[in-house]
């Protein structure tokens, strides 16, 4: 088994090349110039202060040969102590600026990660784990901060090797032909560890999205585990992320932590050779005994940088990868595909799938040759087993999912020609499980129409019930409502994802009933909810109560991604067909008739 085995990549990661990384991370600071020209500043007056120290030091050589006076003593001593505090205010500033350059810099990344993944497609979550995503948004956008930090280091230091080379051309250039000598060395082992680097830096930060991701997804679950008594499982399944991560970082140290002592001890051949040929050299007086402790003084400051960027060559690669997981992000091929951008005018809402071929994957078909038109103002309700199309159908109405072949028009325009966003908010959609936002019911109701005032959302709540829904809740319309609506039951979430489409009065609703068991009053609330929704828009209902069923103005019956039976209630009864079957297995039990039926029998 290879060393990351059981690593998840996501389908939509890519390999960007150094230069399109690098290309790309100049254009998030194209609106940090300022700050960048102070910063380059700094750093060419540093770096100049910074090669005058070793020159300083071969001076004072010099002056002990000579016996160097008090004053010139006095002079060096305030000179190095000067260059210090110099040194010191300069890095502050520069490091100040850095800091709020690269703040806006991931601020503007984070931003742009974080709008694409609300852009994407829901098929898009379907496919990817939300924990890996949020892992790109935050991990790996504070990555890409840290190596533009790392990056103003070592390009400080680079800065200063450039200048301290000229000073020592200008000293003593064949000894510096021989430092010069072994810079394609220790270049040629730098660069031999980079790619493995990003390799083994890159599969650590997918270990780590594998743990972000067990996390998120067994903490959303914890109720269903507490009822189920499986802590300890889901316990171990984060232990097993944990631990790849754990073994996959430290194979990771391993590879990276070779590259500092390599370099170290190459450095350590080239202070000898320098050692002996310079010191050959003083003793025939060829050069002055400042001149050789200047060289073998500045073999380190040249040798540092290049350690100093190969230390630092986990965070850097890290930074590397954390862009290039951001930008795949980013970068992701939408699944749906709009031909145009069109405005869209208010929806009459009439909708005509035309020989509509639709599957989530090769394997995996759905719909074939499907037609079906659905009249504006229609109520249609969609009934069938599991895995019989109906939730395809909603979906694809709401644009979620790309279809194959055929076509899907609303209002006799191709839906692919739509803009989506306008499209959408003319779009009331309710899932199977109702989701709210933490926060209260009023905010909740008000999330597709903000500009709804309390007073307008109680005279809606009014209407269903005389609003003795309201009176259950505690704060009435301020009542938080917890994460994911937790302190609400069932049947209030369900009456406030019905009141936030209420408000919103979309051309085309979209209802995917809740199959969850509640008492008859809560069901006729909702029932009501239903009818003042259901009398202003088109809706496709996929029913799973039998009030629901008989107030659609059209029963559509499927079967594996087919129609068998369409019509009303009494008339597919009458035909006996499958429709009959499910009425008599599912809804039966619901009607009136049936619960007074088994109260008699039971009275017997």
């Amino acid at each position: 088994m290879g060393f990351f085995a059981g690593l998840n990549n996501e389908k939509y990661d890519r390999t960007y090349t150094d230069r399109a990384l690098v290309g790309r991370m100049i254009g998030y600071f194209a609106p940090q110039k300022k700050r960048m020209a102070g910063m380059l500043a700094l750093v060419i007056v540093m770096a100049g202060l910074g090669a005058a120290l070793p020159v300083i030091v071969s001076k004072i050589m010099d002056l002990l040969k000579n016996q160097p006076t008090l004053p010139s003593i006095a002079i060096v001593g305030i000179g190095m102590t000067l260059i210090a505090f110099a040194n010191w205010g300069l890095n502050w500033l520069r490091r100040a600026l850095t800091v709020r350059a690269v703040g806006e810099v991931v601020l503007g990344l984070r931003t742009t990660a974080f709008r694409a993944a609300a852009e994407h497609d829901l098929s898009f979550y379907d496919q990817f784990s939300s924990g890996r995503i949020v892992s790109r948004i935050t991990s790996d956008t504070n990555d890409f901060g840290q190596l533009v930090v790392i990056v103003t280091d070592v390009g400080s230091q680079l800065m200063q090797t450039v200048i301290l080379g000229a000073v020592l051309v200008y000293t003593e250039w064949r000894l510096f032909t021989i430092m010069l000598g072994f810079m394609p060395v220790v270049f040629a082992i730098a660069m031999g560890f980079r790619n493995l680097a990003r390799i083994v830096t890159r599969n650590g930060m997918q270990a780590m999205a594998d743990v972000n991701a067990t996390i998120k997804e067994t903490v959303s679950g914890i109720a269903v585990a507490k009822n189920f008594r499986q802590e300890h499982s889901i316990f171990e399944t984060f232990d097993r992320a944990n631990q790849q991560a754990y073994t996959v970082n430290v194979r990771r140290g391993f590879v990276l932590s070779l590259v500092f002592p390599t370099l170290n001890a190459v450095s350590g051949i080239f202070v000898g050779v320098l050692v002996y040929v310079g010191g050959l050299s003083a003793a025939a007086g060829l050069v002055t005994v400042g001149s050789w402790y200047l060289f073998i003084n500045s073999l380190d400051y040249f040798m540092f940088p290049l350690l100093n960027l190969t230390s630092f060559w986990a965070q850097i690669q890290s930074g590397l990868s954390a862009a290039e997981r951001a930008f795949a992000l980013i970068d992701a091929d939408p699944n749906v595909n709009q031909l145009d951008k069109r405005d869209v005018s208010p929806l009459k809402g009439e909708i005509h799938f035309e020989k509509l071929g639709f599957r989530y994957s090769d394997k995996e078909p759905i719909l074939s040759d499907f037609s079906l038109r659905i009249r504006a103002g229609e109520n249609l309700a969609l009934v069938g087993h599991t895995g019989a199309g109906k939730s395809s159908i909603a979906k694809l109405i709401a644009r979620f999912y790309e279809f194959q072949s055929g076509s899907l028009l609303i209002d006799g325009q191709n839906i692919r020609s739509f803009d989506l966003q306008q499209y959408r908010r003319q779009l009331g959609i309710v899932s199977q499980v109702p989701f709210l936002f933490s926060g209260t019911v009023a905010e909740n109701i008000k999330y597709a129409a903000p500009n709804a005032t309390n007073a307008e959302i109680t005279v809606m709540a009014r209407r269903i019930g005389d609003g003795e829904w309201l009176e259950t809740l505690p704060n009435g319309l301020e009542t938080e409502v917890g994460e994911r609506g937790a302190r609400l039951s069932m049947g209030q979430r369900q009456l406030v994802a019905l009141m936030r489409v209420l408000v919103q009065k979309p051309a085309i609703f979209i209802l995917d009933e809740a199959t969850a068991s509640i008492d008859p009053f809560t069901e006729w609330q909702i029932q009501q909810a239903l009818n003042l929704i259901l009398a202003n828009s088109t809706s496709i209902l996929i029913a799973h109560r039998l009030s629901t069923v008989k107030a659609a103005d059209r029963i559509v019956v499927m079967k594996l991604g087919a129609i068998i039976e369409q019509g009303s209630h009494n008339g597919l009864l009458e035909q006996g067909g499958h429709y009959a079957e499910l009425y008599n297995t599912f809804f039966r039990h619901q009607s009136l008739a049936y619960v007074e039926q088994m109260k008699e029998m039971v009275a017997k």
